[in-house]
């Protein structure tokens, strides 16, 4: 992810913003939790084959990386479908290969996200939700992103988009374009606009841009990319932050969590997903499964279906 990168990041404050004021207006509406956070983390890709040996086990072959990948984690942000509509053939496979507590998170395609009308006028947005909405209970939450130059003189253009969105698909959206958050006005507009047809707000914590780091909820669903530095000491201290924060949020109403470790290739993100469920566990009470990064990856049966030593 270079949406943000820092090649020199000594001068960044990494703390984390108060929340904005419109999250604790919404946190209030919202019932008590009582049971436990509905968390899921994952990264941004399956098909690294640097990980076999570390979070494949040995010798896995690459039509094998879903299996395992989604033994591991619990998400995927799924950047694939960001390039194409994938078919009902892929998509089933993908169902199939994932255990049951599985979620995929797919990304809204660019010809719907980056044409001038957000695809209104054609019905790929309609071909898309159908085909995603086969993934059944495995469907997490879907998530546009918007291109950069897409700013606040288009609000219009989001509502139309957003009240044609069909409404039994969770969406997220996240928005770059500095006219978003330049303003407190502005970036409550947004916010009033995503509470109205329910719909998340990506919170992007970034070096380089730390506007988008809002720290504004509009549902009872927070989805979060964590963009990290190669394993940089403030990395860990960011996500002990985090962990208290999401805390705090859950204990208030908030319900469920997307978190997306981004670092450098991606090839460092299990690393730190691993620190990251093994801190909440802790804090929230959780039994998540903490990544395994030895290649002993904690399932029973291969996908040749011979028993695993492991």
């Amino acid at each position: 992810m270079k949406f943000g990168k820092l090649e020199n990041i000594e001068q960044v404050n990494f703390q984390l913003p108060s929340d904005a004021e419109g999250t604790g207006e919404l946190l209030r509406k919202l019932p008590q939790r009582k049971e436990p956070l509905q968390l899921y983390v994952g990264c941004t890709g399956w098909n690294m084959k640097e990980w076999i040996g570390s979070l494949y086990p040995p010798k896995t072959k690459s039509e094998d990386f879903l299996y395992y990948y989604s033994r591991q984690f619990g998400t995927i942000e799924l950047n694939t479908t960001h390039y194409r509509i994938p078919t009902l053939e892929i998509i089933n496979k993908w169902r199939k290969t994932s255990p049951e507590h599985f979620r995929f998170c797919p990304k809204i395609p660019q010809t719907i996200s980056h044409s001038r009308d957000l695809g209104l006028s054609k019905e790929q947005t309609q071909l898309f939700c159908e085909n995603v909405s086969e993934l059944g209970d495995k469907l997490g939450c879907c998530f546009m992103q918007l291109p950069p130059y897409f700013g606040f003189d288009r609000l219009n253009l989001l509502e139309r988009f957003l009240a044609n969105f069909p409404k039994q698909i969770p969406l997220a959206v996240e928005l770059r374009h500095e006219s978003w958050f330049a303003e407190p006005e502005k970036t409550e507009t947004l916010g009033r606009l995503l509470e109205k047809y329910q719909i998340s707000p990506v919170i992007t914590d970034v070096a380089g841009r730390r506007d988008v780091l809002h720290q504004r909820l509009t549902t009872d669903t927070a989805l979060i990319r964590f963009v990290g530095n190669a394993l940089h000491a403030t990395d860990y201290s960011r996500i002990d932050e985090w962990v208290e924060r999401l805390a705090d949020w859950h204990n208030k109403g908030l319900k469920q969590v997307f978190f997306f470790p981004h670092e450098p290739d991606n090839i460092l993100a299990p690393r730190i997903a691993a620190y990251f469920i093994e801190k909440i566990n802790i804090r929230c009470g959780l039994n998540m499964h903490i990544p395994s990064l030895d290649g002993s990856c904690s399932d029973t049966v291969r996908p040749d279906g011979q028993m695993s030593l492991f």
